[in-house]
C-alpha cells in the first residue's frame, strides 16, 4: 500500500480526494416517480442567536470565534440526515452516478474495509493513513465492493461528495444548510453550550452522540454501540427535534469555508464567502475523539473539497420557509 501525495486533512476524522478529477454529471429530473415533498422538515422560526464559540477547548485557527449575534430568517431543516434509502429512491429516479462512482473509488476507514476487499485498497492517506483507497468502493458499497446496503437503509448515506449532496438537495426540491442555518439548528435554543444538549458530553453517564471511544485509531471499545455509522435517527434529539448534530457523519453546509471571512462578513442571514475552494461541514463523525478530533462541539467547523467523499460525510437538507 502506498501513500496518496494529494490527500490531505485539516482534523484526523477528515480526509480530502483533492483538486481535479472528472465531477459527475446526471439529470436531476425524475423520470416518473414521486419527488420527496416538505413534509416532515421541522419549520424553525430563526431570529437572533449566539454563533461561534470562544470555547478553550476549540480550534481558534479553524474560524470559531468570535462569539456574535446573527439574524436568520425563518427556514425549514430536515430531522435527519438523507438516509441510504432516500438517496435510493433518488438514484433510480435521476439515474444519478456519484462522483465517488465516477472516480472509481472513496476513502473507507481501515477497519470499515471488509477482508475481501483489502487486496483492493490501493493506497492510504499520507497524513492520516487509517483512511484507505478503496476501489469500488461508494454509497452503495460503503466498506467495498464486496458490502452492500443490507441492514444500512436507515442509515445516513456515505461516499457522497457536496456536489452529490447538492444534486439530491436540487431534485427534491430543498437545499443544503447554510452554516448559520446548521448552528442554529444544531443549538435546539440553547444558548452557548458545548453540545445539543448541554455542557457535559454524557449527562447521567448517557451516550448522547455517535463518536469514538478507545483509543483512535486502533481500538474503538464500542461503548456507545457503534464502530461505524448509527441509524439516522439515533440518540435523543436535540430541543428543536434534530438528531445526530454532534457525531455519526460530517454534513455538508452549502457555503465555502474561511476561517476569517465571518469576522467583517455579514451578521443577517450570512451565507459564507462568494469563491473558495473547500466547502463547510459541521458536527464532527463517528471517528471524531476529544484527543484528536475534537469537533463534535457545536461551535466546531471543518472543511473539505466538494469533491472529496469517505465513510463518514453526509448531508442534511434545508428548504426556505
Amino acid at each position: 500500500m502506498t501513500s496518496t501525495p494529494s490527500s490531505s486533512s485539516s482534523s484526523c476524522c477528515g480526509v480530502s480526494r483533492g483538486s481535479g478529477g472528472p465531477s459527475a454529471e446526471s439529470p436531476l429530473t425524475p423520470s416518473g416517480g414521486t419527488v420527496p415533498s416538505l413534509d416532515g422538515m421541522l419549520l424553525l422560526p430563526g431570529g437572533p442567536f449566539l454563533m461561534g464559540t470562544d470555547d478553550q477547548e476549540g480550534f481558534p485557527a479553524d474560524g470559531e470565534g468570535p462569539v456574535r449575534e446573527v439574524t436568520l430568517r425563518p427556514f425549514r431543516i430536515d430531522p435527519c440526515t438523507v438516509t441510504n434509502e432516500q438517496f435510493q429512491t433518488f438514484v433510480k429516479e435521476t439515474g444519478y452516478k456519484t462522483e465517488s462512482e465516477t472516480f472509481g473509488w472513496s476513502f473507507v476507514f481501515h477497519l470499515l474495509v471488509a477482508e475481501a476487499d483489502k487486496p483492493g485498497v490501493s493506497s492510504a492517506a499520507q497524513q492520516t493513513p487509517w483512511w484507505w483507497a478503496v476501489e469500488g468502493a461508494d454509497w452503495q458499497h460503503p466498506f467495498g465492493p464486496s458490502s452492500d446496503l443490507a441492514g444500512l437503509m436507515e442509515h445516513p448515506v456515505t461516499h457522497v461528495s457536496w456536489t452529490d449532496a447538492n444534486a439530491y438537495c436540487r431534485w427534491a426540491g430543498k437545499r443544503l444548510p447554510t452554516e448559520a442555518e446548521w448552528e442554529y439548528a444544531a443549538r435546539g435554543g440553547l444558548v452557548q453550550k458545548r453540545y445539543p444538549w448541554g455542557d457535559l458530553l454524557k449527562p447521567d453517564g448517557q451516550h448522547r452522540c455517535n463518536i469514538w471511544q478507545g483509543k483512535f485509531p486502533e481500538k474503538n471499545n464500542l461503548s456507545d454501540g457503534y464502530l461505524g455509522t448509527a441509524p439516522a435517527q439515533s440518540f435523543p434529539p436535540n430541543g428543536y427535534g434534530l438528531y445526530n448534530m454532534s457525531g455519526n457523519v460530517w454534513e455538508w453546509c452549502s457555503d465555502w469555508f474561511s476561517p476569517d471571512w465571518h469576522r467583517k462578513g455579514p451578521r443577517r442571514d450570512p451565507k459564507g464567502p462568494d469563491r473558495g475552494d473547500k466547502r463547510v461541514m459541521r458536527g464532527g463523525s463517528f471517528l471524531c475523539h476529544k484527543s484528536y478530533c475534537n469537533r463534535y462541539r457545536v461551535g466546531a467547523r471543518s472543511s473539505n473539497t466538494p469533491d472529496s467523499a469517505s465513510s463518514n460525510i453526509g448531508f442534511r437538507c434545508a428548504a426556505d420557509a
